[in-house]
Order: structure tokens, then sequence, then C-alpha cells
């Protein structure tokens, strides 16, 4: 390695938040679809560890949930609403979709922000239309961006077809995309199943997202597996240090000229 690589890689490892490494895998849980079951919202908010909440902007208990997850020391996404493809449901409420002109979008994403306290991140809610277009997706990332910067992205990846990460990650967003979802169904063998399949995911490729809902069956299941995990040689993480992780992982990795 030149003297110069070394230079640079010196630099970013000044540069970034210090995230101690692990050779353990890592990972990390969102809970999606807070804000309208008040019982659920708040069994899913004790669920023990550094799990993120993400809160529908529409929901009639958005506020009151998000702040017992702040409360809580957990932390809040907004679950922001975006136009899915053959979509037979009413398009919900904060959606952003296709045919907004651009100011439309900017105020609608200013509106789902203000109805949800203590956001630092932000996770996509259906999708599988808007996060098929870069341009779309440029929008969200300029409002992402004109928030300071602190804020990140997690595309929730509802089809294959979604470039939402490409275009955060080319906008400077930080970001991630979901693994597994824990529970496509809410039946417990699905979530069983799914969990076991998210732990695999980790250790091939060392972090991990999974992505379940406030069902009976998730969180169950995950009130019991989650603090086993320290025992069978995962770190459980927050998502925001997930992130961090990923993104000096792949700095690191450009400075060496892998």
């Amino acid at each position: 390695m030149h003297a110069r690589l070394y230079w640079l890689v010196a630099t970013l490892l000044v540069a970034l938040p210090v995230v101690a490494d692990s050779p353990r895998p890592r990972i990390a849980i969102i809970i999606d679809d807070l804000g309208y079951e008040r019982v659920a919202g708040e069994r899913a908010i004790t669920l023990p560890g550094p799990l993120a909440y993400a809160v529908l902007p529409g929901a009639p208990r958005a506020r009151q949930l998000a702040d017992k997850a702040h409360a809580d020391g957990k932390e809040v996404l907004l679950h922001l609403p975006l136009q899915a493809e053959n979509d037979d449901e009413p398009i919900e409420p904060g959606s952003l979709v296709l045919d907004m002109s651009r100011g439309q979008f900017a105020s609608t994403f200013a509106d789902d922000m203000n109805a949800v306290p203590h956001v630092i991140g932000i996770n996509s809610h259906r999708g599988s239309l808007l996060t098929r277009h870069p341009g779309h997706m440029g929008w969200l990332m300029d409002e992402i961006l004109d928030r300071g910067g602190d804020l990140f992205f997690i595309d929730s990846y509802t089809t294959a077809q979604s470039v939402a990460l490409s275009i955060a990650r080319e906008n400077g967003v930080p970001s991630a995309r979901r693994d597994v979802f824990l529970d496509p169904d809410s039946s417990p063998e699905t979530v069983a199943r799914e969990f076991t399949r998210l732990k695999k995911i980790a250790r091939q490729q060392g972090f991990a997202v999974g992505i379940g809902h406030p069902y009976p069956a998730t969180l169950d299941f995950l009130q019991q597996a989650l603090p086993e995990l320290d025992s069978e040689g995962y770190d459980l993480i927050s998502i925001s240090e997930l992130i961090t992780v990923q993104q000096q992982r792949r700095d690191l990795t450009t400075a060496s000229g892998e």
C-alpha cells in the first residue's frame, strides 16, 4: 500500500464516528406501522434491546407512541408512505405519489416530518411504485439533506426494482436496505423461520436488517428470541449504529482500492 493510501485510510478513521469493530455478526431490527393500535404499539416499544420504531405520520396515535419510544430510549423513524403499484386500497394520509409536483412533494414530506416527533431517520412504507423512479427518489433525498444531513434512510425494499438505496448513496444520504421481513404473514412458524434466515444473512455478510410489525406472534417471538442473541454469538445493535458500521466499511474499501 502506498504512503498516500495509508494517509487516506487514517484520515477516514479519524473523521468517522468511532464504532468498535466486532467479529460477531450484527443485527438491527425495526418495528413498522406504529401509530394505530395503542396497546400493541406500547408492547412493541417494551421489547428488549435497541430496536427502532417506524411511525406512520397519518396515524391517530403517531405522536403519542413516538413520544413513548423516545422516552424509553428507543430510536424513532418516520414510516414514510410511498405510492405502491397495483394498490387497491385508498392512498394513506401523508403519502408521496407519482403525480405530485415538486412543491407538493416537499410540502407533504414536511407535514409528515412535523407529524412524528423525535425522528432520526426515514424508512419507506409500501412504495413498490415510487421507489422505482429515480427522479422522485432524488427529490426525497434532497428533502432529507435539506434538514441538516443528520437523517438517514432505510429502503424497506418492497420491490426488487427499487432504486431508493442507490439514489440515497449517490446523494450522500446515510442509508441501508431491509434484508428480511420477519412476518410476511403473522403465523408463529413464519416469524421463527424468517428470524432464522435473518441470522443466516447476518453470518454471511456481517450484518442484517430485519423489519417486523406489532403482530402478536411477532412480539411474542421477539420477546423470547432477542435476549438469546448474545449467547448465540450475535450483537443486537441500533439501526443508526448499523448504518455507521456499513459506511465505515464502504469508505475503507474505497480508500484501499478494493
